[in-house]
């Protein structure tokens, strides 16, 4: 993106790369990468209960390689760093984008990855007086190739997510990196503007209902890739401990490691929902 703040990295994972994962699935899981994102709630349950700890055991069982996170607590004077206990728990490099960044206050968006993380920026998709929104765009390397994943959270108006999202599509200026663009978009109304914008410039993606979590009525939460082809499929994880988690579900999605492997993983894909 043309504008934002670099960050560093903030821990190294405990494994650089999806390939070297232990167990009979390393040949699939090297031709793929699994894709993840979630709004946490604050790290705050349908039972009330705050608990990074939890979070962390949902990341678990989503098994990916990248976890885009919203509502993250980021450590300030009223709650601790979500994030330092997501980081310990995984092992994962974490990288966060602060939307609201106060002393007294810090909040927004992170990404989890196994993959070495080249850059990250973030991209400030405020508008007028409403709550702070931004964009975490960030570069991670696997296999001899950069990926450019960009995690948002929009706003709560049409109006506000029509303007975000016009400000994002302007930022998408390297248009040699394979892009995923993930988070929670806020767009309820299938026929809506700013999804129409979205889907024109990426392309048609599954979309799982995810909010809210225990009965999910809504599809909020969204992934897609350019070049779409390499996107394999979409899926919402409900287990019972995420359902209880978040007031959203995790949304998680395969992605073909190489451009060589998309078709046949799609054809496969297709193949296994017959």
């Amino acid at each position: 993106m043309k504008t934002g703040t670099e960050f560093t990295p903030l821990s190294a994972p405990k494994r650089d790369d999806p390939a070297s994962l232990a167990g009979n699935d390393n040949h699939a899981r090297a031709a793929e990468l699994r894709i993840a994102t979630w709004n946490i709630h604050g790290a705050t349950g349908a039972d009330r209960v705050q608990s990074a700890e939890r979070i962390a055991a949902v990341v678990g069982e989503l098994d990916a390689d990248i976890v885009a996170l919203q509502e993250v607590p980021l450590g300030d004077a009223r709650t601790p760093n979500a994030l330092d206990v997501l980081r310990a728990a995984t092992g994962l490099h974490a990288v966060e984008g602060p939307t609201l960044d106060t002393p007294r206050r810090r909040f927004g968006n992170a990404v989890l990855s196994r993959l070495p993380v080249r850059a990250a920026r973030t991209l400030d998709l405020s508008f007028g007086q409403r709550e702070p929104r931004g964009a975490l765009d960030v570069d991670l390397h696997h296999r001899g190739e950069t990926f450019r994943v960009v995690a948002t959270h929009l706003g709560l108006s049409a109006r506000e997510r029509r303007a975000q999202i016009h400000r994002l599509l302007s930022a998408f200026d390297r248009p040699d990196l394979p892009v995923i663009l993930l988070g929670d978009i806020n767009e309820w109304f299938v026929w809506g503007r700013a999804l129409r914008m979205l889907v024109e410039h990426f392309r048609a993606a599954p979309a799982p209902r995810t909010f809210p979590a225990r009965w999910p009525v809504f599809a909020l939460d969204r992934i897609w890739m350019h070049p779409g082809e390499r996107l394999i499929d979409v899926r919402a994880h409900a287990s019972p401990l995420a359902r209880i988690a978040s007031d959203h579900l995790p949304l998680v999605a395969r992605v073909a490691a190489s451009p060589q492997r998309a078709t046949t993983q799609r054809d496969e894909a297709g193949r296994a929902a017959c």
